[in-house]
């Protein structure tokens, strides 16, 4: 659940997908020694992975038995869609979100390069259990201005990791509303996650992690063994 910002009541987050950019700041691409891509670049993650805000994410115990033990962090702005859409037009996309929120997608890192060096998709680093923290509240399209120009920072334990604004976003939130909804029919209460700025690292167990967001506030989250 939720906190509708300047309202009493609580949004039920209940998607019907998740879908994730992947490379969506050009600082992001360089650090990971690729280039930015030429259209958006679109992966899943799986509705088992959403916990809220002061939830802990969990650190998989598989991932030391398997010798690909990191995991890092990655601040993002979120969108939930508010209305059914196919084909949205940019300059329409508006009518079809609800609201915004702060989104944390946790990623097996090890794990992903692991899989990437085969050819495989990035599937299990992305949708393990508690990898996609969202929160603290919901503040709706009406009220967040411009969404394409939000102050974007990441904390771990007090000291930030990441910093940027959305402005700096290569796919804006119009054109990716318009682009995921050629392929793919959203639905209301679908996350649609806008991808994170450079600055990405690994995650300990105890470590504090936040992601605040310009008008949205602040989301936390403990890391914990499993």
């Amino acid at each position: 659940m939720l906190p509708i910002e300047g309202t009493d009541e609580k949004y039920t987050v209940q998607p019907t997908k998740i879908i994730c950019l992947g490379l969506n700041y050009a600082a992001h691409a360089a650090e990971t020694n690729r280039e930015p891509p030429k259209q958006p670049l679109l992966f899943p993650k799986t509705p088992n992975v959403l916990i809220g805000h002061e939830s802990s994410i969990i650190y998989p115990k598989i991932l030391k038995e398997i010798n690909l033990d990191r995991v890092d962090y990655e601040g993002e702005l979120a969108v939930i869609v508010g209305r059914e859409g196919k084909n949205i037009q940019r300059e329409n996309f508006s009518d079809y979100v609800l609201g915004y929120t702060c989104f944390n997608d946790v990623t097996a890192r090890a794990l992903q390069l692991h899989d990437r060096g085969k050819s495989w998709p990035w599937f299990k680093s992305k949708s393990l259990d508690t990898f996609g923290a969202i929160g603290p509240k919901l503040v709706l399209h009406e009220d967040i201005g411009d969404p394409n120009d939000l102050h974007l920072q990441t904390r771990q334990n007090n000291n930030i990791v990441q910093e940027t604004n959305t402005s700096d976003m290569i796919f804006k939130v119009d054109f990716i509303l318009e682009y995921i909804s050629k392929f793919f029919t959203l639905y209301p209460g679908d996350i649609v996650a806008t991808g994170t700025p450079s600055g990405i690292g690994p995650l300990a167990v105890g470590d504090t992690i936040e992601v605040e967001i310009q008008k949205i506030g602040t989301l936390r989250n403990k890391v914990q063994a499993e």
